[in-house]
């Protein structure tokens, strides 16, 4: 009398957990993408980097399509590891060819992991700006600062339950941290810069 009720239980634990495994199996290609595209940005192999992100972004459509009739597993990790990844190479790459940042919206992602997407990309802003400070291009780096400055105010202002947006103050702690690490370094660049002036006078 109940076998018709377990069937149909199974039935839709068999479509969640079909899902699931196309979600996972697919996670790990957007992540492993958006990491290589990264690396590409840091080269300036602006090509690479964009077919490498077009790749991610194509995966993780496919994982969205895959969990469709499956709200439950929007939430799930690596769902929300993936987007977080893609996000971020997608920021990295606007802000190292100085275009308009993308929003969540037009990245089709959730704003939750956009932000983390965000908080994480200034740490490639960072090591750009070294990359920028060992090639005394002081400007460019001094213009990466101030943009990082931003990216990290932004974050500060949205004051939520950390259950609400998955531990965001910590992320956003740790972009500060690494803000000011980067301040201190282009200071005492601009101060060494500055005294190898004088000397040369």
């Amino acid at each position: 009398m109940t076998s018709g009720l377990f069937d149909e239980v199974r039935d839709v634990l068999d479509a969640r957990f079909e899902a699931r495994e196309k979600a996972i199996t697919e996670s790990r290609k957007v992540i492993r993408a958006a990491a290589n595209a990264i690396r590409a940005l840091h080269r300036d192999e602006w090509d690479e980097a964009e077919r490498l992100i077009s790749e991610s972004g194509r995966r993780l459509e496919t994982i969205n399509e895959a969990i469709a009739d499956q709200p439950e597993l929007v939430a799930h990790g690596v769902v929300v590891d993936a987007s977080k990844e893609y996000s971020e190479a997608r920021i990295t790459q606007a802000v190292f060819t100085g275009a308009e940042l993308p929003g969540f919206s037009e990245l089709q992602v959730d704003p939750v992991p956009y932000l983390h997407g965000l908080g994480e990309a200034v740490g490639e802003m960072r090591r750009r700006m070294l990359d920028m400070l060992r090639a005394e291009r002081l400007d460019e780096a001094e213009a990466l600062l101030v943009m990082m400055d931003d990216f990290v105010d932004e974050l500060a202002e949205i004051d939520y339950p950390d259950g609400m947006t998955s531990g965001l103050r910590r992320t956003t702690d740790v972009a500060r941290a690494l803000v000011e690490r980067s301040r201190s370094d282009l200071t005492a660049t601009v101060v060494q810069e500055r005294l190898r002036r004088d000397l040369r006078r």
